[in-house]
């Protein structure tokens, strides 16, 4: 997605030169760095450099979505990018971390591996210099990471409930898939659902399973819950990889064409599924626009040495129905 005019001979080589020089400078201090964050490497220059992009795994469509716009938007604006995946591994996660630092990357976009657990390498690149930026998962800790960018999940999650409620009639037994009990996101998400649908006495929940957001767990806690409740009316997941997973076995059980459920993220496959109308909804988060912000707060940084934006910020999520599905493309509307 970078792309540059055709320039002579001569003036790529008086460029290459220049740049190599800005890349073997060294950052200045920056009294005026928010919240007291050291400038990045190359703090209060010029756009260039490696930012490094750590995100859970890339087989999960909406962390490839982050990483592929995180990617793309930091070639646009002139750096050098690593793109790696710690998979929910937090050691895993410390040594890319680490080797960001020893790669003195000027800015390090990371979806994290937990929300206690990532307090530490987030703070070891801040006094490296090095600004983070998290994205989609917030952190136990503010004043570390120069940015927590996410969606309103306890937003998204009233969306979703509502229209679960609704697909229901407000009555009826339905059963819980909650995502990774370390990941912040699961837990706003079920109580944003509970909320909602706490309202509503003739509505009971059966089960509540935790599928740790991965689809074959989805799909095997959900044959062990039929074992039991067949009668279930509905299924309500933190996201859709673990309601394509309930889907999965629901089709299995014969029971698909009863069963309503509801997933959050806005994944093409969960799209996909609610026009087969074996889904009724899923929320949007904009995965996309969020990795994209990422890099551009980043790039600020890298030029003036500070932030301009708060770091907590959070992006409202959209409700896809069948009735606007056709609105939506990879995690962003149309």
């Amino acid at each position: 997605m970078k792309v540059h005019p055709k320039r002579m001979r001569f003036t790529v080589l008086v460029a290459a030169a220049m740049s190599a020089l800005a890349l073997a400078a060294c950052g200045s201090d920056d009294d005026n760095a928010a919240e007291s964050t050291p400038a990045a490497a190359g703090g209060g220059g010029e756009a260039g450099g490696l930012i490094s992009i750590i995100t859970p795994s890339a087989d999960n469509p909406f962390f490839k979505a982050e990483a592929d716009a995180a990617d793309a938007k930091a070639k646009e604006l002139g750096y050098k990018t690593s793109v790696a995946s710690h998979d929910d591994d937090p050691n895993k996660q410390s040594e890319l971390i680490d080797a960001a630092i020893s790669r003195k990357a000027k800015a390090i976009v990371l979806d994290n591996a937990g929300a206690d657990a990532s307090i530490g390498p987030v703070r070891k690149a801040k006094e490296a210099g090095i600004p983070v930026f998290l994205i989609d998962r917030e952190i136990n800790a503010t004043g570390i990471a120069t940015a927590q960018i996410v969606s309103n999940n306890a937003q998204g999650a009233s969306l979703g409930a509502q229209d679960f409620v609704k697909a229901l009639d407000g009555k009826g037994k339905y059963v819980e898939l909650v995502g990774k009990e370390s990941d912040t996101n699961a837990g706003v998400r079920s109580k944003g659902y509970n909320d909602v649908i706490s309202q509503y006495p003739d509505l009971k929940k059966v089960a509540q399973q935790s599928a740790n957001w991965d689809q074959q767990e989805a799909f095997t806690k959900m044959e062990t819950i039929l074992q039991r409740n067949r009668d279930i009316d509905g299924v309500i997941a933190g996201n859709d990889t673990m309601a394509l997973g309930a889907v999965a076995a629901l089709k299995s059980a014969g029971l698909l064409d009863k069963v309503k459920v509801v997933g959050f993220d806005g994944s093409p496959d969960a799209i996909s599924a609610i026009k087969k109308d074996q889904m009724v909804a899923t929320v949007l988060q904009p995965a996309a626009l969020i990795a994209e912000m990422a890099v551009e707060q980043a790039d600020e940084f890298v030029k003036n040495g500070k932030a301009s934006k708060p770091e907590k910020q959070s992006i409202d999520c959209e409700l896809v129905t069948k009735d606007n599905a056709d609105e939506f493309g990879v995690f962003a509307r149309l």
